[in-house]
């Protein structure tokens, strides 16, 4: 049997050997528990975060193309033609349609605000997103039922600028691209069209919600004084292609003019402040697992101190000092890795209740939340994550009470 062998052994013997004193086995139990605790609370965060993630892909279905092509420098593409019919033939490629987004002011009746204009192809929009399915009951998408063309606002902008009725006159101001300000008349810096109002959607999502106005894209061209320009072309992918692979392609035939991005990448920054703040909340509560871990360092000084009679016994049997000291650090990493495990079960455990029966529910008005519980999803990487800094810790506090073991093994001697 090798010393390893031999030390973790005694080790385990000594863990579950009725303690002399019944202080001791509580404390041991406490230390153990605290552990627990601190990593079911990591399991239980990280999981959160990663609901919270999955809910937010989820909602980029709505709107979001499955691949956004903009350019690399300026505004708009100027030959968008050209590149549509270029991305278009492309393998994989269903649906490619230019938009046009800039900012404009809206005015209904007396009320006005600044609001993001998007123009787009209507019969293209729908077949490249959910639109049609997020729009209000009796709301209508960009019919040609009234004399000027239609607007479908956002929740958002329709409360604000309190369009209530289908039909309804918006008006739209954008400054001119060119030529100086005439301070005399201000109001002639400002090119001007008028919409009427058709719809109202709601994608659960602020950057679409909050101001978001969409026309056609002849109007948007005409309100912006542009010919065929288009600030992006967004793409659909064919069933069952890849949508890494048709990126590359897009990237490829169009060159460095353009930035190519998927879903995600889309959503870049919202993605990175879960990430972020999933990591910061981790490292505070590795604080508190580390906090845990000087229970854990007291604990195993006192099973040294209660186990001196068998240091002797230990001695008489051939054990010198080292492997006396690598007994309780298996003793150490035994307790560490049972606090781990057991919070890693607890937090799953947990995790597993939320996600099947809602128990911890969001405040707000129900009415009003995309979700009523808090979401949660348990990732193995995340297990992995929190199951390294147990180990290390147990490792640390092995080395701290095995060092202390070796000296009052030296000192009985």
């Amino acid at each position: 049997m090798s010393n390893n062998h031999l030390a973790a052994r005694i080790a385990w013997r000594y863990l579950r050997a009725k303690k002399s004193h019944t202080a001791v086995s509580a404390i041991a139990a406490v230390s153990i528990a605290g552990v627990a605790v601190a990593t079911a609370a990591i399991v239980c965060v990280l999981s959160v975060f990663n609901g919270f993630r999955d809910v937010l892909t989820d909602k980029l279905d709505s709107l979001s193309p499955d691949i956004s092509v903009t350019p690399a420098k300026g505004k708009v593409f100027d030959d968008v033609s050209g590149m549509l019919k270029t991305v278009g033939g492309l393998e994989g490629v269903a649906i490619a349609t230019p938009t046009l987004t800039d900012n404009a002011l809206a005015l209904c009746g007396t009320r006005e605000m600044p609001v993001t204009l998007k123009g787009v192809v209507p019969d293209d929009y729908v077949r490249l997103t959910s639109i049609r399915d997020l729009l209000h009951e009796g709301s209508g998408w960009l019919t040609d039922t009234y004399a000027v063309p239609g607007a479908v606002l956002s929740i958002g902008s329709a409360v604000q600028l309190g369009a209530t009725r289908l039909g309804e006159g918006v008006l739209l101001f954008a400054p001119r691209r060119e030529g100086r300000v005439n301070l005399a008349n201000p109001a002639s810096s400002f090119f001007q069209d008028s919409v009427c109002f058709t719809g109202v959607f709601q994608a659960q999502q602020a950057q679409f919600d909050e101001n978001m106005v969409v026309v056609p894209i002849d109007v948007a061209r005409g309100l912006f004084q542009y010919d065929n320009e288009a600030s992006a072309i967004e793409i659909k992918v064919s069933a069952g292609a890849s949508t890494g692979d048709v990126a590359s392609r897009i990237e490829s035939a169009l060159g460095k003019e353009v930035v190519v991005k998927d879903r995600l990448e889309q959503q870049e920054i919202n993605f990175r402040m879960i990430e972020i703040e999933k990591w910061v909340t981790f490292l505070l509560l590795f604080f508190i697992l580390l906090i845990a871990s000087f229970n854990l360092i007291s604990t195993l000084s006192m099973l040294v101190l209660e186990k001196q009679s068998s240091l002797h016994t230990l001695r008489s049997l051939g054990f010198g000092p080292d492997r006396i000291a690598s007994v309780f650090r298996w003793e150490s990493l035994f307790v560490a890795l049972a606090g781990g495990a057991g919070g890693i079960l607890l937090g799953v455990g947990l995790c597993l209740l939320q996600q099947h029966f809602g128990i911890i529910k969001l405040n707000g008005d129900p009415g009003s939340l995309i979700i009523s519980a808090y979401p949660v999803r348990v990732k193995l990487s995340d297990m992995v994550a929190v199951a390294v800094p147990v180990l290390l810790i147990g490792i640390a506090s092995g080395w701290i009470s095995g060092r202390f073991a070796r000296s009052r093994a030296v000192r009985r001697t």
